[in-house]
């Protein structure tokens, strides 16, 4: 969108002037219309002829303002954003706790804490709450999101397979990622806790004879991943790119990464959520942002595998398992873009008289994404501390 005045344009039309130039046409076609939608309050449609003023009753003729109309779009946008966010903290840290609270009391064999990460008691008990809470802390903020936001399904989610290498490319920057943020937390606090539990309990048996634990990982990659990618990959992003492809990639990044409530998974959340972004943008389709998920956690529940089974004190195998992917897919993703168009972004381009740094200023202040912040910053101590 261009703002700037000159006198041959003096009409400011932000859904007509936004870059459709990086989409398929159906897409496109809906998201103008989705955007063109005078009901929607979250939609930012502003329009207007430079040189005609507004009478407001008790305060004359007003000049409309674009900034201001922004202002009030992103600050509608992050409201439903940070209620969706505070859905899945208070699943995740307060009613899970009081579920697993509830089943004790009845005399099910399954306890926890509300300053503790871990569950305890029987395998089917942790699988099943484990599973359930997994389900519905995304679940629900994913219904939220798509009923308050009330886009088209082939708007909401983009299914259009526009480029295949860059599924592949995809795939390539996920290896390479997952290995350099692999390196200071091999693996993640849940997979650990879950597997030294199988392995206390059945310590002479193979992980892979433990259907509960299988049954659960099967679960979390596949299921969890595809969900994941639904919420930070759907309704929410699409609304969030009226303001610009690269805006909607770090707010639905750092989102990706205060949710997991951990300082040490922080920085491996926020750059698989980003390529996850990039990547199903400039492919056409949310599958290749499932994919980039499923790769990184099936490479995570590996150096778990290869750590906890091997017999090596120096962890050879593991460590020649991280250079491996790291290699290999570094090496991937510089063969794609020398033999493709590397200079490419496909993302679309935003222009506005707000700033692209005073439009996350004012992105961190509308509630309640302030307070979200600090539960996610708290929940993340607390995890650190106990």
């Amino acid at each position: 969108m261009e703002l700037t005045d000159t006198s041959e344009k003096t009409i400011i039309n932000v859904v007509d002037q936004y870059d459709y130039s990086t989409q398929n046409d159906a897409y496109n076609e809906k998201f103008k219309s989705w955007r063109k939608d005078k009901q929607n309050p979250y939609a930012f449609n502003f329009k207007q002829n430079r040189k005609e003023s507004v009478f407001v009753d008790g305060k004359g003729f007003e000049n409309r303002s674009a900034v201001a109309a922004e202002q009030e779009c992103i600050g509608k946008i992050m409201n439903i954003a940070g209620i969706a966010m505070l859905i899945w903290i208070v699943i995740d840290n307060i009613i899970g706790k009081i579920i697993v609270g509830i089943f004790d009391f009845l005399g099910f064999d399954i306890h926890t804490s509300f300053f503790s990460t871990g569950f305890y008691g029987g395998s089917r008990e942790i699988i099943a709450n484990l599973i359930l809470i997994s389900f519905v802390k995304v679940l629900l903020p994913l219904i939220y999101l798509h009923k308050k936001l009330n886009m088209p399904r082939q708007l909401e989610y983009m299914s259009t397979l526009n480029h295949a290498t860059d599924l592949i490319g995809a795939i390539c920057m996920t290896m390479s990622i997952g290995a350099v943020t692999s390196l200071p937390n091999i693996y993640t606090n849940r997979t650990w806790q879950l597997f030294n539990y199988f392995r206390s309990i059945s310590a002479d048996v193979s992980v892979w004879n433990q259907e509960q634990f299988v049954f659960y990982i099967i679960f979390d990659i596949i299921i969890v991943s595809t969900l994941t990618e639904l919420l930070f990959r759907g309704a929410i992003f699409g609304a969030l790119r009226q303001f610009g492809d690269k805006y909607a990639i770090i707010v639905t990044s750092a989102m990706a990464g205060l949710l997991v409530q951990d300082f040490r998974e922080f920085p491996a959340a926020v750059l698989i959520s980003a390529v996850a972004s990039v990547s199903m943008l400039r492919s056409g389709t949310i599958f290749t942002a499932i994919f980039v998920q499923v790769v990184f956690k099936m490479y995570r529940l590996a150096l778990v595998l290869l750590e906890e089974n091997s017999q090596d004190p120096a962890f050879l195998k593991r460590n020649t398992f991280i250079l491996v992917v790291f290699v290999v897919g570094t090496a991937g993703a510089i063969l794609l873009y020398i033999l493709k168009d590397g200079l490419r972004t496909r993302l679309a381009q935003y222009k506005s008289d707000i700033s692209f740094k005073d439009r996350l200023k004012i992105t961190c202040k509308s509630f309640p994404v302030p307070a979200i912040i600090c539960l996610c910053l708290l929940s993340a101590i607390i995890k650190l501390i106990f």
